[in-house]
């Protein structure tokens, strides 16, 4: 029956899509293990160095205003208070700047999930000293009212809050990602180079796909120079961009895949549409339709796979 053959096809064109994007975030290591070049690790270390520095110097005034400003019986200055708060969200923001920028060069590996953590997140930790004691002894001193307590506590929450949403590094890069996204894309096309614009998203296995089409500066180099240039990941959509766009084979992309069977990944958004209340691939997105099986929707304007140059 049509009924049963169009989930075996869906089914099919959907995991080879979803192993894409499967593939694109670390589900395979297939190639070798990334290792950051002297020169990046050198570079990493630098931005550590300054970051720690600055981190110091944040909790360093934090102490100073504790025992300088807030301590002391004598009446409490509201916008000197103010000023300090802002210096140390002014020194602990751009360590944790710096200290992300450096994990870019030189990630950790999701191995050690402690480390990790702590190594991507640790803007966030030293964010955390720099403001919980001060904002509990604002609410804790004996100098002041309650509307100076107020005011420099919700100012103190409030600016410690921003640093935090800007320290946290929710696309936190790791070893296993790198290798992942450098051995795609070596399979592939043969050489460690990719594609991307400055404000992008992703990056790309080639210069010709949609989304780079509307820019006039595209940029390119190594997986990890796309990286350390603030670009965060490989597109999901890579399978179908190296068909589509980029002039490679289904069996090219197949090369790559290879076996991989631990698919727990779903597609982006735009790349799945419902059908009888399960979703599928988009006809834009899937690849070609298994040639021993007739189609049972009208046919689309989409280039095979295979015809591509």
């Amino acid at each position: 029956m049509a009924e049963s053959s169009k989930p075996s096809s869906s089914k099919s064109a959907k995991s080879r899509a979803e192993r894409g994007a499967d593939v694109a975030t670390q589900r395979t290591t297939k190639g070798g293990s990334f290792q950051a070049s002297p020169e990046a690790k050198s570079t990493a270390l630098k931005l550590r160095i300054v970051a720690m520095v600055l981190w110091v110097a944040a909790i360093g005034l934090e102490i100073f205003t504790i025992v300088w400003a807030l301590l002391p019986d004598k009446p409490v200055n509201t916008w000197l208070i103010i000023g300090l708060i802002v210096g140390i969200a002014v020194l602990t923001l751009i360590g944790s700047l710096l200290w992300k920028k450096a994990n870019r060069y030189d990630p950790a590996s999701e191995k050690d999930k402690v480390r990790f953590f702590v190594q991507n997140q640790l803007g966030v930790i030293m964010t955390i000293l720099a403001f919980l004691p001060l904002i509990v002894l604002i609410f804790l001193d004996k100098n002041m009212d309650g509307k100076q307590k107020g005011i420099l506590g919700t100012v103190a929450i409030a600016v410690a809050a921003l640093v935090v949403v800007f320290s946290i590094d929710k696309d936190a890069p790791s070893v296993e990602q790198y290798s992942v996204e450098t051995n795609v894309v070596k399979e592939l096309t043969g050489a460690d180079q990719v594609y991307w614009t400055k404000n992008g998203s992703a990056f790309h296995v080639c210069a010709e796909v949609p989304d780079l089409s509307r820019s006039k500066d595209i940029q390119s180099g190594s997986v990890t120079a796309a990286h350390e240039a603030g670009i965060p990941r490989l597109t999901k959509k890579w399978v179908s961009e190296a068909t589509k766009n980029c002039g490679y084979t289904t069996a090219d992309v197949d090369r790559v895949l290879g076996n991989v069977d631990d698919v727990n990944r779903t597609l982006d958004e735009d790349q799945v549409v419902e059908q009888s209340g399960e979703l599928e691939v988009a006809p834009e997105v899937a690849d070609e339709e298994p040639a021993d099986e007739e189609p049972t929707t009208a046919p689309t304007t989409r280039t095979p796979a295979t015809s591509t140059r």
